[in-house]
């Protein structure tokens, strides 16, 4: 395993089941996606799981995920969207909206930790990933700070607040102001980190807000035009396609966001750059 150039940063992906990674962090096909995490937790020492955003964990899963994986190694796990969509999905978008009535559930959430037991004392993050809210779905930043404190409150008052530490993703770069961090700092929420396609850079927000960031953070480097890149990569996910211009800026950030004792989770997407292997190489070695 390499070393990420400072104890307190850790690399990891955003999902790990890619047969064209073979060569790069595995040695051979796996027969099935949770097979692969033993020789992937040899290379890095977190991962983000992606797919119990569409699906509640199921059992057989998650101890299979503690299984495959040493005591050192932690997960970011995203909440289902069922939580975290304002109205539920669908297909007409000239549809009326419909309200999702899990918006922000304590039940809902409580069977997701409930299912995560086996792994519970290993989640680095429980992320809560918002799709952008336009007027229709959520009237301002107000509203949407006044239903997380809610949400926040009916969990301490459920007893179930403290069982995972809780991070948000949100997607609304009219949202991304002070009293938006402010807000996850008097709360104990951490913040994450999206460098994505109609986003500010991180850096940026960094350079804003930094001082209001807690003691843990995820950052995601997730990239742009995912149909340009999968046309360019034809889904095969083991070179560098899309070479970012700006690794410097975001390692610069990383430094500087795990001096002391907070804990920074890095997590590549192979849409980032064409294969998140490889873009992990070139942040260690910038580090």
């Amino acid at each position: 395993m390499e070393n990420d150039g400072n104890a307190n940063i850790e690399f990891g992906t955003c999902s790990w089941n890619y047969d064209s990674w073979i060569g790069l962090v595995y040695t051979k096909k796996a027969a099935y996606s949770a097979a692969y995490l033993s020789e992937y937790s040899a290379h890095y020492r977190t991962v983000e799981v992606d797919s119990w955003f569409y699906k509640l964990p199921e059992a057989d899963d998650v101890a299979e995920y503690r299984a495959r994986t040493d005591e050192g190694f932690s997960f970011s796990c995203k909440l289902g969207e069922s939580i975290s969509l304002t109205h539920e999905r669908s297909r007409d978008k000239t549809a009326p909206l419909t309200p999702n009535p899990d918006f922000l559930s304590v039940d809902v959430y409580r069977r997701y930790i409930d299912a995560l037991a086996p792994i519970r004392d290993r989640i680095f993050l429980a992320e809560l990933e918002f799709e952008y809210l336009n007027k229709q779905k959520m009237e301002s930043l107000s509203v949407f700070m006044k239903a997380l404190e809610t949400f926040v409150r009916a969990l301490e008052t459920a007893g179930i607040r403290s069982i995972v530490p809780l991070g948000i993703e949100c997607r609304n770069s009219n949202y991304l102001k002070r009293e938006y961090f402010q807000f996850l700092k008097d709360h104990g929420i951490a913040h994450v980190f999206s460098e994505k396609l109609y986003l500010p850079h991180i850096y940026e927000l960094y350079s804003q807000h930094g001082d209001l960031i807690g003691d843990r953070v995820a950052v995601r480097l997730l990239g742009g035009d995912r149909k340009d890149i999968e046309a360019k990569t034809k889904n095969v996910w083991n070179d560098i396609v899309d070479p970012k211009p700006d690794l410097i800026e975001i390692a610069s950030m990383l430094r500087d966001l795990a001096k002391g004792s907070r804990l920074v989770k890095v997590y590549l997407n192979n849409h980032y750059e064409g294969s998140a292997p490889k873009s992990i190489e070139r942040l260690r070695a910038i580090l």
